[in-house]
């Protein structure tokens, strides 16, 4: 596998983030993934700290692969959306300040489009409805999807307690670019999907990957973590799906292990480097 477009969160290698960028070219990646809400203000940035940060990024010959946006709730939650939604048009306009074209987050629980007729009487109407909390999905979305084609970012739905088919069916309902999909193989595989099928059922739609690993347990959502190649994910075969669909954008990397995290890159490199 060519490991040009791997990448890294700078979280995941230090709290500092200069510390983090030279620990990321020292392990010979091109990418980094920053985090907008533990990491960095999008809110709050400055013109001037922008430039900063691009300036680090140059001197260690790095790239912004996505910026992280992790929200409380999703798009279909009206509890404080307004403000959820505020933030997340912030962080894709950092996106794109910082030249990465994507922001990762999830969109939260996926409701059906209709609701089912409450009685069976002449009196009532028993036609399906739509439902209003998928008619609020889609018209925040929409919203995210045309803020994001006017700053030049778009926002990446995480595949894992979304299944691929109830994304697919999101992002079939909305305009064109207005929504993508983040990949993370291991948490798609706890959730009880297959991260290969996945690819297959997403195919052009997807805008990030993260190459990770877990096992399942014994109910969807209940498996863990565990160091790339040493869990059930199959890489190999998710990685030739990608390649087989004309996937080109970065592949992120996750340690599990916070303590040891740049050897345990180090050895996830080297083995992607075989494939």
């Amino acid at each position: 596998m060519d490991i040009s477009r791997l990448s890294v969160g700078t979280l995941s290698l230090s709290r500092d983030l200069r510390t983090a960028l030279r620990k990321a070219r020292e392990l010979g990646l091109h990418g980094v993934e920053l985090d907008a809400r533990a990491g960095l203000d999008a809110e709050q940035m400055s013109q001037t700290g922008i430039r900063q940060i691009r300036k680090w990024l140059a001197d260690e010959g790095l790239e912004v692969a996505a910026v992280a946006f992790p929200t409380r709730g999703g798009y279909a939650d009206g509890d404080r959306l307004e403000g959820r939604i505020a933030a997340t048009k912030s962080a894709l306009q950092l996106a794109h300040a910082l030249g990465a074209p994507i922001v990762l987050n999830h969109i939260g629980d996926i409701p059906p489009e209709t609701k089912e007729p409450e009685a069976k009487s002449a009196a009532v109407d028993t036609k399906p409805k739509i439902d209003p909390r998928w008619q609020l999905l889609v018209e925040v979305l929409t919203d995210l999807g045309d803020w994001g084609h006017r700053v030049g970012a778009v926002l990446c739905a995480e595949v894992g307690r979304s299944s691929p088919q109830d994304l697919l069916r999101v992002i079939e309902s909305l305009p064109d670019g207005a929504l993508a999909c983040h990949l993370v193989t291991g948490a798609a595989l706890v959730h009880g999907h297959d991260p290969v099928a996945a690819v297959e059922t997403l195919s052009t739609h997807i805008g990030h990957v993260h190459a990770t690993d877990a096992v399942a347990g014994a109910f969807a959502g209940r498996g863990r973590a565990v160091i790339l190649g040493s869990g059930q994910v199959d890489l190999p075969n998710v990685l030739a799906a990608l390649e087989e669909r004309g996937y080109r954008g970065w592949i992120g990397l996750e340690p599990v292990d916070g303590f040891g995290a740049q050897a345990e890159l180090a050895d996830a490199i080297s083995a992607l480097r075989a494939f």
